[in-house]
């Protein structure tokens, strides 16, 4: 099993996995009819990013996560590969089926680029820049479906985009090494670990709160607490996050959170909403 999941983690189609929960998570929350095509291109664009990043980053995986490294010098440019075919494809189907927006395509491309030249080297930069990233699939779902600027969108892009900068932030505790051999400022190699979880922690909490105040606001209805589920499983995971930490507890555990939530969501939508 173990063996299994450090796969899923290496080759990034558990990463994939995730961001393709992000958007399950949307169409769900907000009511939308399903549709795999947008699924599919989120998969693919993630799988050809983290594809592309894990080559770039290989000096310091060599540091940090040394399993990793190995495992990306001999099949990284295959998983390229496949990243880039996916990719690639996507992008042609959207053009062929006249799908509005598909130059936006491109944007993985370029955020690809952009964190690979030196946005990874600016201190919570990167972090924040990771987190955008992640924001986009809220809104390009729905761009897709036709909802922006609904107020269900723009939260979720808000919350997805500020949990995952918490969780970026936490990621790099395992790579306090490399980063400081880098010359690469993280939150954790300028704080401290200790310091850094206890922050995440308070982020954590600050988000559910404005969660909460949303719902007693009616600004949201009461289906979104659904979300604070993802709040408490970031709170049971952070306290453990040590630079000893293998990839198995960065790249499965912390990486899961949104396969978690978009479990906890569809478990809600077929037993309660």
């Amino acid at each position: 099993m173990r063996t299994v999941l450090r796969t899923l983690v290496h080759t990034n189609v558990f990463i994939s996995l995730a961001t393709v929960s992000v958007a399950i998570t949307t169409v769900s929350l907000t009511d939308l009819p399903f549709d795999p095509f947008p699924l599919f291109i989120v998969f693919a664009a993630t799988m050809f990013v983290y594809s592309i990043n894990r080559i770039t980053d290989l000096e310091e995986d060599e540091r940090n996560v040394p399993a990793r490294a190995s495992f990306t010098k001999r099949y990284g440019r295959l998983w390229l590969a496949v990243g880039s075919v996916l990719y690639v494809g996507a992008i042609a189907v959207a053009v062929v089926l006249g799908i509005s927006g598909a130059v936006y395509l491109l944007l993985p491309a370029a955020v690809a680029v952009a964190y690979s030249v030196g946005i990874k080297r600016v201190f919570l930069v990167k972090n924040c820049f990771v987190g955008f990233a992640w924001a986009v699939i809220p809104l390009g779902v729905g761009y897709y479906y036709g909802q922006l600027p609904s107020v269900e969108i723009l939260f979720l892009a808000g919350y997805v985009g500020v949990m995952i900068t918490i969780a970026a932030v936490v990621f790099d505790v395992k790579d306090i090494a490399g980063d400081r051999a880098e010359g690469i400022a993280t939150v954790p190699n300028t704080v401290g670990p200790r310091r850094t979880r206890l922050l995440s922690a308070a982020a954590t909490v600050v988000v559910a709160a404005a969660v909460l105040a949303l719902v007693a606001a009616s600004v949201l209805s009461s289906r979104y607490l659904v979300v604070l589920a993802m709040n408490g499983y970031v709170l049971c995971y952070v306290p453990f996050a040590t630079p000893d930490r293998g990839p198995l507890f960065y790249g499965f555990v912390v990486d899961g959170e949104h396969v978690f939530l978009a479990a906890v969501v569809l478990v809600c939508e077929w037993l309660v909403w």
